[in-house]
């Protein structure tokens, strides 16, 4: 896999993690832990798409 493919495919994951949090968000009744996982999980691929654009 090259670095382009790999960070395409973060960004893909990124994205899915975002409608995720949507989603979770629209609920009736939300689930913050859920959100906050999402969420933590969104910055990490976030930090490392931006490690990966550095090198």
């Amino acid at each position: 896999m090259s670095l382009h493919d790999r960070i395409e495919a973060l960004r893909e994951k990124h994205a899915s993690l975002e409608r995720a949090i949507d989603e979770e968000n629209h609920r009736p009744l939300p689930n913050q832990e859920t959100i906050h996982d999402l969420k933590r999980q969104k910055l990490r691929i976030k930090d490392e798409i931006f490690q990966l654009e550095r090198q």
